[in-house]
């Protein structure tokens, strides 16, 4: 874990974006502070204090919140912090299984069963050392008897094994029926696995919460289909959000330069990587020369050039109502906050929020409301508290 005392390199932190502490009320019958708003962030629509809760994350990836308050951060490196009333307590989650740390590889996402409180699982994706220096994608879960995860289950990989550290995906959301969908990167090297339905690679996948494959899945009765699959032809989806209130899935993947995207997945639908992209390949090559095809899904709206898309959440919160029902997506290359207005399933204007605060790995609503986000590089987990 890195130590970094040094001051934060973007202009906003830099000035010291926090709840005011100084303005304690000096009577007894006032009991909230007034807001400080001396370096509060005005936004398109709203104005907010970022509050720093932390600063010393080197990989931040995934979090998710226990019933009783506690925030858990996956470090890519393999460690789970444990954060309790917006501070970190010092303690690690003990135990868990050793991940492949290489490139994109490592412990990547994590999130809790709907029904924790009954059955007390806990969800992880990670990257899976395997035979021959290869890794796979793989969902498992586990319990916590005090900080120590046990009753460890081991519920599906990403198959074959592959190597390399590209593209692995990969994050967890369970719908509103407990189905837990999980997405795989395509493994970088070779961009057609996204199209070959023998292979788990560039796809969503849907299970039940114990692994099981659902028999109503699109390609359980295709000849030598992995029986998981979701949907296919998404190249590295690293960003996945569940919508309760509209039953709707939506995901944002990585393009190559340009072509990252925004989309609403839906049951067996090819999503067209590499066949059709908005993006062109790393030597400033063409991908491919075609941008729609017949039968392949577009996205809900794309980004030329690239702000390298990440986790992502809807706002719901009514703390938030000017952002109610908008996407917050993070921008790991352009280091920023891209919120998407959003009508059911149709994008509307973006605002950039928050530039150069750091690699944006993951946005967040927490279970009361208030928008999290942890970056990469600048190593922070900070708090949009809304203004007005």
């Amino acid at each position: 874990m890195k130590k970094n005392n040094l001051y934060l390199p973007i202009a906003l932190l830099a000035s010291g974006i926090a709840l005011a502490t100084s303005c304690a009320p000096k009577e007894k019958e006032v009991e909230v502070e007034p807001i400080d708003e001396t370096f509060a962030v005005q936004t398109e629509q709203l104005l907010i204090n970022v509050d720093t809760l932390y600063t010393e994350f080197d990989n931040p990836w995934g979090m998710t919140w226990l019933p009783d308050g506690r925030m858990l951060v996956t470090e890519k490196e393999g460690e789970v912090l444990i954060f309790k009333d917006d501070k970190y307590t010092g303690e690690k989650i003990q135990g868990l299984p050793e991940v492949w740390a290489q490139g994109q590889s490592g412990l990547l996402d994590i999130t809790v069963h709907p029904k924790f409180d009954e059955n007390g699982w806990i969800y992880i994706s990670y990257g899976k050392p395997m035979p021959d220096s290869t890794s796979a994608t793989t969902i498992m879960r586990f319990k916590l008897e005090g900080n120590n995860a046990v009753s460890q289950e081991e519920l599906i990989q990403s198959v074959p094994a592959w190597k390399g550290g590209r593209h692995l995906g990969s994050r967890i959301v369970f719908d509103n029926d407990g189905y837990l969908y999980y997405s795989s990167g395509e493994r970088g090297d070779t961009p057609t696995n996204a199209q070959d339905l023998t292979n788990s690679h560039g796809k969503i996948h849907r299970i039940h919460d114990d692994g099981r494959i659902p028999t109503d899945n699109p390609f359980v009765d295709t000849e030598g289909a992995v029986a998981s699959i979701w949907t296919y032809g998404n190249r590295n989806p690293q960003g996945l959000y569940f919508d309760k209130e509209n039953n709707k899935l939506f995901e944002t993947e990585h393009g190559p330069q340009g072509g990252d995207e925004l989309n609403l997945i839906e049951k067996g639908k090819n999503y067209g990587w590499p066949v059709i992209t908005w993006g062109i390949d790393y030597d400033d090559t063409p991908v491919s020369d075609i941008q729609e095809k017949e039968g392949m899904e577009q996205p809900l709206t794309y980004y030329v050039p690239s702000i390298a898309t990440a986790g992502m959440t809807m706002v719901t919160s009514d703390k938030y109502p000017a952002w109610k029902g908008d996407i917050l997506i993070g921008a790991l290359a352009k280091m920023h906050i891209n919120r998407v207005d959003m009508n059911g399933a149709v994008t509307g204007n973006q605002e950039v929020m928050l530039q150069d605060i750091g690699r944006v790995r993951q946005v967040s609503q927490s279970p009361d409301g208030y928008i999290y986000a942890i970056t990469q590089g600048t190593g922070l987990l900070v708090k949009l508290i809304p203004i007005r």
